[in-house]
């Protein structure tokens, strides 16, 4: 199955570059790339393409708001954003993630690391690395801590699942839960998806936010 990407970039060399790496991908296909973050979103709804590479900051809309636009449109379930961003702890990517984003990446990151990027965001996973998640939510749900959301309800979660969802929103992966708890990574993908499903989320990024934002998980809570 081809993966169809829209590459939003201000930069014409870095859209005209990502977008010919794309391209010459057997599995994937660019439809359409933007110079702003307004032509993202109209090219979006034209489009319909799997992936939205994103660049943050971008004249007329920013990557922010034209996130926000595009995984606001009830046609977007199955939508995936992947933001693009010059420095890790870029505050406009803990907003894209709340947001709904999939996920970030650094501009500078090798060409296989944006190829993984865009295979692992149009399976309908999140790109979170373990270090980066509990650094990035960690510092801005510190800053965000006046705003912080009423607890999420787990009243329809199970004690396992209830388990997991702590877990993942720690940052680790599918295999590190799968390793503390002695189950299989199959089992623990599994209960992930319900966990998604019962909250009503998009990917574990939004599950990440979620749980840091109403106080479920707190920063340098490691137990």
């Amino acid at each position: 199955m081809t993966i169809t990407c829209l590459v939003a970039d201000d930069q014409a060399m870095v859209r005209q570059g990502f977008g010919a790496l794309l391209a010459a991908q057997g599995d994937m296909a660019v439809v359409g790339q933007a110079a702003n973050g307004a032509e993202a979103v109209g090219l979006w709804r034209q489009l319909h393409p799997d992936v939205v590479l994103m660049d943050v900051r971008m004249p007329v809309m920013d990557g922010l708001e034209a996130t926000r636009q595009i995984l606001a449109d009830p046609a977007a379930i199955n939508a995936r954003v992947l933001v693009l961003t010059t420095f890790d702890l870029d505050a406009y990517v803990y907003e894209a993630l709340r947001a709904g984003a999939s996920g970030f990446l650094l501009k500078d990151a090798p060409a296989d690391d944006l190829l993984r990027a865009v295979r692992v965001v149009a399976a309908g996973d999140a790109l979170l690395a373990p270090s980066v998640t509990r650094r990035l939510i960690a510092d801005f749900s510190r800053l965000r801590a006046h705003d912080e959301r009423p607890a999420a309800d787990l009243g329809e979660l199970t004690p396992r699942e209830n388990e997991i969802f702590r877990l993942l929103a720690k940052g680790l992966s599918n295999q590190e839960i799968g390793h503390r708890l002695y189950i299989a990574d199959q089992t623990t993908k599994t209960h992930v998806g319900r966990i998604l499903a019962k909250l009503g989320l998009r990917d574990r990024a939004q599950a990440i936010v979620l749980a840091y934002e109403s106080g479920i998980v707190r920063p340098g809570d490691d137990s």
